[in-house]
């Protein structure tokens, strides 16, 4: 792409109505535009990189044998009445000129649920996992933070439909090494940690994916022997332990919820009636799981990890470009060629054809966060080279021009 033909600026102040580092950082590098507390319009840099989330998502969703739908946004009154869900509050609700009720969807357990129903009917359809993306809408009463907390926002949600407990427990695992490989690709491996959680009415527990940052919104208790974390909902009832080792050293830190995974069992599929034939030809109920994380959220978890005083340091999956192309100087017929043939060869790579300094381009780039930059000039153009900074590290190294496509 053409940095000339964006339609979107950067931004040398932040807005003043934003307080996080997600939202300093993406507004002011024309990846995000705050449409009002909590709704955020995704701009073409922005949805690139949600898209980048979401395909690194959806291929681990694959790798476990998920079905992707896509379910509607607006939900009729009926089937939230039958899980004696109407009555929450997150919920936004709406009629029709007919005095019919909706609510938008802030969940898909009561949609999910009866369709999947409509297709298995034996013991020998299941297991079944569907997922979705989809955006929500939650009355959030916090709506704060940026991309970490929103009234609107885009949702990978996975549901799955077993026979039996142990079938669900085995899936339930799978899910969890799922998890790990989505903020490993996203640079959030290190800073993640499995979480114990308040399971409600379904389970003891259930699990979040905290990761750590100062700057984080909610606290765990992090056990240093057997590097589980605990929420803070639970840990008094603990009795500051760490239930599954049951050791007291614990260290407490600030953190964001990146993902969670609930076993609901008979929670959703017991209103429904929603049971299949055994091998004996007896009536059991499912059992189901969920299993959710907030792409937008993902989003403005990386921003808040990566980053330094100079803007964003993209994760090389998420990054909406692998090559930001910078030609400084009278050097615009090499710097087209070079780009065309980054462009044959499948690379992406965000062309700065601007007329701007080269100043201005270098701030913009470290702004926008792209892992490499590439630097043409007459003086590299003397050694038939261009120059390579890695956004990360800060290593600056000459490439030969006949060598750039092999970087």
């Amino acid at each position: 792409m053409r940095q000339s033909e964006l339609f979107t600026k950067t931004l040398r102040e932040s807005p003043k109505e934003e307080v996080s580092i997600n939202a300093k950082l993406l507004s002011r590098g024309g990846y995000i535009d705050r449409l009002m507390a909590g709704v955020y319009s995704y701009l073409p840099l922005g949805l690139l990189v949600l898209k980048n989330i979401e395909n690194i998502i959806r291929d681990e969703m694959q790798k476990v044998g998920g079905q992707e739908v896509l379910l509607p946004t607006l939900t009729p009154k009926e089937n939230w009445m039958k899980t004696d869900r109407w009555k929450y509050p997150e919920m936004f609700k709406l009629r029709n000129r007919a005095e019919k009720e909706y609510s938008l969807g802030w969940t898909h357990e009561e949609i999910i649920t009866p369709l999947v129903q409509k297709f298995v009917n034996s013991y020998k359809d299941l297991p079944v996992y569907v997922y979705q993306f989809q955006n929500k809408f939650r009355d959030e009463l916090r709506a704060k933070s940026g991309m970490l907390r929103g009234v609107e926002f885009m949702m990978k949600d996975l549901y799955s439909f077993h026979r039996d407990e142990k079938d669900l427990d085995s899936f339930y695992l799978r899910m969890q090494r799922a998890y790990f490989n989505v903020f490993e690709r996203c640079g959030l491996k290190k800073e993640t940690f499995l979480t114990l959680a308040s399971g409600g009415a379904f389970a003891k527990y259930s699990h979040e994916f905290q990761m750590v940052t100062s700057f984080g919104e909610d606290e765990i208790y992090l056990c240093k022997k057997c590097k589980i974390a605990v929420n803070k909902e639970i840990i008094e009832e603990e009795k500051h332990s760490c239930p599954q080792c049951k050791s007291k050293d614990l260290e407490v830190k600030k953190s964001i919820e990146v993902g969670n995974i609930f076993k609901l069992q008979n929670r959703f599929t017991k209103p429904f009636g929603f049971k299949v034939k055994d091998e004996k030809g007896d009536e059991k109920e499912l059992v189901m799981g969920c299993y959710g994380i907030g792409l937008s959220r993902l989003m403005g978890a990386v921003v808040e990890v990566h980053n330094d005083e100079n803007g964003i340091i993209w994760p090389a999956e998420v990054a909406p470009f692998r090559f930001h192309l910078i030609p400084v100087g009278d050097v615009s017929k090499e710097a087209d060629a070079i780009y065309q043939d980054l462009q044959k060869a499948g690379i992406k790579v965000l062309y700065d054809d601007r007329d701007r300094s080269a100043g201005e381009k270098f701030a913009d780039s470290d702004l926008m966060g792209i892992p490499n930059r590439l630097v043409v000039s007459a003086k590299t153009l003397e050694k038939k080279s261009v120059e390579l900074k890695e956004r990360e590290s800060g290593k600056i190294s000459l490439v030969k021009l006949a060598e750039v496509k092999k970087i």
